[in-house]
């Protein structure tokens, strides 16, 4: 990332919190910068992952409206108890 891409922003804690920001900071040997970098880093990173697992849920959803295919909590635990045994076998197919 080039200097010309970053830009400054403003972020406001409370006392408290920038005090328990700088301790962390020195037992870790970082700077404060560093760490609430890396925090936003991982909030924005985790939130991606739940945002497309919830996207995924919801176009699972309106695929299964489309075409009502679908397998059974008995087919799809008979399958899982297989792999779960060892057993390397393919998924059960889905039916309307």
């Amino acid at each position: 990332m080039s200097a010309l891409t970053v830009r400054p922003t403003t972020l406001k804690i409370d006392p408290d919190m920038k005090a328990r920001m700088q301790r962390l900071a020195e037992v870790r040997h970082r700077s404060s910068h560093w760490l609430m970098l890396e925090a936003i880093r991982q909030f924005v990173d985790r939130e991606e992952k739940r945002e497309a697992f919830r996207q995924d849920g919801i176009n699972a959803w309106n695929e299964y409206q489309d075409t009502g295919l679908h397998v059974t909590m008995e087919e799809a635990d008979a399958w899982l108890s297989k792999l779960e045994s060892g057993v390397d076998e393919e998924p059960p197919e889905c039916h309307v």
